[in-house]
């Protein structure tokens, strides 16, 4: 009997997470490494994502990387996760999706979020304050029409305009509701806050408008999933980066994952403690039975059409082996 889970989308989005003793350029390699060996496990689609400024994290560039990974790939689909709309004018965003599109047709994906910079003073090298994600919404059209060839200012995206590159809404807070108005598909996280993402999925189909875009409601639901031989194997791979959060909400810097067996012999404070201990929560975790069940129920909760793996780790052959499991559990199909 066919499974709710095989017959749900797999992707990942990689965050080119630096590590202890290698290189934010080791990053950004690692990044496209890795999608050439998901593309050959069978997933669905590979993202990138937006930070600047941040010492744990290369992709600074979404658009540039996302034609990297397009560029070492063939038939995965590739896109951004998102990029960032409020730091950036929508014309030079549809402008580098078009360029995209062209150089691989049918295949990229313009995952689109409305976070700005990380503190005060990267947001003031974007010329950027707190207060501009709040047109988002309107930032979106003002994309959007570009690719239509009706914008309001009456400029022309080349190559964008007639093309078609699928747009993804990044859904936090009222990302949902700004998704279903403008009719697309939204992605939403994460799974530790299950009810809280439920909520912005019934949020988001009852408000969903048909559009150009979308005919009806697409959901992909995000979050850390790891997959290993044994429990404690898996929480193995959650310690690098539960630490690392921990770290930055206690000490504000972001740094580089260590090794999970470094993270073992520190001594924390209490409130690292805590915000440790409650980073390795919440997530999808074990082995492959007790992951298969959990994706089970939460894919049939949310009735998501799509899962994107968004997992970091310091171990880069423990992080591919949780995905080869994972394409298992899916029974995804091998290039």
């Amino acid at each position: 009997m066919t499974t709710v889970i095989e017959t749900t989308r797999f992707s990942v989005l990689d965050r080119s997470r630096t590590r202890e003793g290698h290189s934010g350029p080791d990053a950004l390699r690692d990044t496209v490494a890795l999608a050439q060996d998901l593309e050959r496990l069978g997933y669905h689609r590979f993202w990138v994502s937006e930070h600047h400024g941040v010492p744990g994290v290369a992709g600074s560039a979404p658009t540039v990387l996302a034609a990297a990974v397009a560029g070492a790939t063939r038939r995965l689909r590739v896109g951004t996760g998102g990029v960032m709309l409020p730091n950036h004018q929508p014309l030079v965003v549809a402008e580098q999706f078009g360029v995209l599109e062209s150089l691989f047709p049918g295949r990229i994906d313009m995952g689109l979020g409305r976070s700005v910079g990380f503190t005060d003073g990267v947001r003031r090298a974007l010329g950027r304050d707190k207060g501009v994600a709040d047109d988002f919404a309107g930032q979106l059209d003002e994309l959007l029409a570009f690719f239509t060839g009706t914008s309001a200012t009456r400029a022309h995206a080349r190559p964008s305009e007639g093309l078609t590159v699928p747009p993804f809404v990044l859904a936090m807070g009222e990302g949902a509701s700004i998704a279903a108005r403008a009719g697309l598909p939204m992605v939403i996280g994460d799974l530790r806050s299950r009810e809280k993402m439920l909520r912005g999925i019934d949020r988001y189909r009852a408000e969903f408008r048909p559009s150009v875009w979308a005919a009806e409601p697409y959901v992909v639901i995000s979050g850390t999933v790891a997959v290993a031989g044994s429990e404690p194997e898996a929480r193995r791979l959650l310690i690098p980066e539960a630490w690392s959060m921990a770290h930055s909400r206690t000490h504000g810097t972001f740094p580089p994952l260590p090794p999970a067996e470094r993270v073992a012999s520190l001594e924390l404070t209490a409130k690292e403690r805590e915000f440790y201990e409650s980073g390795l929560r919440g997530h999808i975790a074990g082995t492959e039975q007790q992951v298969a069940d959990e994706l089970e129920t939460v894919i049939k909760e949310s009735g998501a059409q799509e899962v994107l793996v968004t997992t970091s780790t310091y171990d880069r052959e423990g992080l591919l082996e949780s995905y080869r499991r994972l394409a298992r559990i899916a029974r995804l199909t091998p290039a």
